[in-house]
């Protein structure tokens, strides 16, 4: 009988990962070996806690459509065989590809929910993650109690097992450990347990204070069901759960499904060819800074040499990485004037001008904004003799992004003129001195043809437009614009990350959003050993978070100390540590990371206003969305393209699938995949 059994479960395992089901008479529609459609669609049971708010920013993120069931709202819908399914065209429909659960009974076992929803799985072979659950048998595991382990995971190693690798979670490399980021705060508990038999580990670490291995992550297949249990807690932001994501979705949706995530790392460089000011250790401000009290002229500016730039080019080709030289050549004319005329980290750029990607920075890096009155500190706009705003002409803008750009071309620079980063990110609105876009942006933009243009992620972490214009927002790396020393960038960072008692500047105990250091960094051994991997972790988790956004940093950081670098090999070797080479990191020009981002904004909206019908049936997904908008997919290796005669290839390799942002083929009114068998 237990034999049978194991048979039956097998062969129904198989069929529902094929798409073929023979329906049982408790269907909906029900009749004999009939596909029944699968929408692309993941049902969500939410109970406010973590582990379920996790997996469905994955979701959002990848950009694959889900509802929501709130427990937690009296008002919510009640899961019934109608809620779950029902029948279209006279086929059978299951309308949710997936299920995320708190737990594996979170309505209680042999409940009218639970029960019609254990029915809807088996009877549509609709796989259920079990977001966050204790070591029992009842999720195939054996108790603690018997040989395995429950506690802290702070810093533990863990292990992409064989049978992970194989499929869902092939993208990692295999071993990653638990973050251990503060020794006075637990922050991950978990239960290590052996599986019991239907049960396949995908994810193991060592039993602690015991021997073997034990399970965080497996799948459960049990009386025509799968489930995938986790068995650690966890939150969007932290890194183990960001390196699993991908494999929890994957396994979810079965490998087909709307969106798709890529890793993303770029790093622009700001203020190539112009000097930055640099910070005073002793008045712990910036001379020539506006809010440098007792002002100053800039002593000593910090500026890349000529073997700054040799040793720039060497990197990249090292760390098989591109930076994006963000430049003023303004700026650099004015320092050639000033030191007779010639500018050997000048020429040496040029003669490497191909080995970057370059972007227009203005060409003398004013501020565009309103005209700053610095009577004051901090400074406040000018304003005419009506009482409004004074701005920078429209005339002046467009001057400097002219003037930049020609120089460009004139010098043989790869430069793309759609693309912008404005001084300081100045003519876009600057909170709190100015609340508006300076109004002569728009049009000083449209007047050169440029369609991206940079914003600061701090401030504005969502495209909008600026005219014809998207912004494209950029995330600050905290390696300091006015720092060229290591020693240097511990004195700022000590100053602006320590309470007044331990002679810092205090703004870290009034500033909300900040936290103070225990103690001063030393400034021997403080950026090596605490700043460097502080910003890679952080810049780390952007990169594996399916965010596009660029990075900045300024070109007195690739200067003396040449302190970015550390970072930016810590971010490239951290993750080709942890990922596999079908999973690299993508490096893309900032019209890409807008485009990217603007087809995001629409694929939403498109989504939110129910614009999007999306299903499988059998071997066949079809997809339809309002016309022209770029629609997001994800399916396994060996997919295809439905074209009106034959097939094409569908999409580009990444992490074990392929991918695409794809739309119609001709005289088609739906995307039209075929899956491979």
């Amino acid at each position: 009988m237990a034999q049978s059994a194991r048979r039956w479960r097998n062969t129904a395992v198989a069929l529902s990962t094929a798409g073929v089901l023979t329906l049982g008479s408790g269907a909906p529609g029900a009749s004999a070996a009939v596909d029944p459609r699968i929408d692309l669609r993941v049902l969500v049971v939410d109970d406010g806690g973590s582990a379920v708010r996790a997996i469905a920013a994955q979701l959002k993120s990848t950009g694959i459509p889900y509802t929501t069931v709130d427990l937690n709202d009296s008002r919510r819908p009640v899961l019934t065989a109608a809620f779950l399914s029902d029948t279209v065209g006279g086929r059978p429909r299951a309308k949710f590809q997936g299920v995320v659960l708190p737990n594996e009974a979170p309505f209680g076992a042999g409940s009218a929910e639970q029960s019609a929803l254990e029915a809807y799985e088996r009877t549509y072979g609709i796989p259920q993650v079990d977001a966050y659950t204790w070591a029992h048998p009842g999720v195939g595991l054996d108790y603690t109690s018997e040989g395995g382990w429950a506690g802290s995971l702070d810093g533990r190693a863990a292990t992409v097992t064989a049978a992970g690798r194989a499929k869902w979670f092939g993208y990692l490399d295999g071993a990653f450990a638990f973050e251990d980021n503060s020794p006075t705060v637990q922050e991950s508990y978990g239960y290590v347990a052996r599986p019991r038999e239907g049960f396949t580990s995908y994810v193991d670490v060592p039993v602690p204070e015991g021997s073997g291995n034990g399970s965080l992550v497996g799948e459960y297949a049990h009386d025509g069901r799968r489930e995938l249990v986790v068995t650690f807690a966890y939150n969007q932001h932290q890194q183990q759960f960001r390196l699993l994501a991908r494999g929890i979705v994957e396994w979810l949706t079965q490998g087909v499904h709307l969106g798709r995530d890529r890793n993303h790392f770029a790093v622009h460089i700001d203020d190539v060819f112009a000097p930055d000011a640099r910070w005073d250790t002793e008045r712990n401000c910036t001379p020539g800074d506006i809010d440098c009290v007792g002002g100053g002229e800039e002593i000593d500016p910090i500026r890349m040499t000529a073997a700054d730039a040799v040793h720039a080019a060497q990197w990249q080709r090292e760390h098989g990485f591109t930076m994006d030289m963000v430049y003023n050549a303004g700026s650099g004319e004015e320092w050639k004037s000033e030191h007779g005329g010639t500018d050997a980290l000048t020429a040496r750029l040029l003669a490497d001008r191909s080995q970057y990607r370059w972007i227009n920075h203005t060409y003398t890096h004013p501020f565009l904004g309103c005209v700053q009155d610095t009577s004051t500190v901090p400074w406040t706009c000018a304003k005419n003799a009506d009482g409004s705003t004074k701005y920078m002409s429209r005339a002046e803008i467009a001057a400097q992004i002219r003037d930049n750009h020609n120089w460009g071309v004139a010098k043989g620079l790869p430069l793309d003129r759609t693309e912008l980063v404005t001084g300081e990110h100045s003519g876009l609105k600057t909170l709190p001195q100015q609340p508006n876009d300076n109004p002569n942006l728009a049009g000083a933009l449209a007047d050169n043809g440029v369609k991206w243009i940079a914003s600061d992620n701090s401030r504005e972490p969502e495209q909008r437009a600026v005219g014809a214009a998207l912004t494209v927002p950029r995330h600050p790396m905290n390696v300091y614009y006015n720092t060229g020393t290591k020693a240097e960038m511990v004195d700022e960072y000590n100053w602006i990350y320590t309470s007044a008692e331990d002679g810092g500047s205090g703004v870290c105990t009034t500033n909300p959003a900040s936290t103070c250091l225990d103690a001063p960094l030393d400034p021997a051994t403080g950026y090596d050993e605490y700043i460097v991997p502080q910003e890679a972790r952080i810049a780390l988790g952007h990169v594996i978070a399916n965010d596009p956004r660029p990075h900045y940093a300024h070109q007195s950081n690739l200067a003396e100390d040449r302190i970015l670098y550390p970072v930016m090999a810590k971010v490239l070797a951290d993750y080709r540590a942890l990922f596999a080479d079908n999973t690299p990191v993508e490096n893309l020009a900032q019209k890409a990371i807008g485009t990217e981002l603007q087809r995001r904004a629409a694929w939403r909206a498109a989504v939110a206003n129910n614009r999007v019908t999306a299903y499988r049936i059998g071997s066949t997904v079809t997809v339809t969305a309002p016309s022209r908008t770029q629609i997001p997919v994800t399916a396994p290796e060996g997919t295809r393209k439905q074209l009106l005669l034959g097939t094409t290839a569908f999409g580009t390799p990444y992490a074990g699938a392929r991918s695409a942002w794809a739309t119609p083929a001709a005289l088609q009114s739906a995307l039209t995949l075929k899956l491979p068998s």
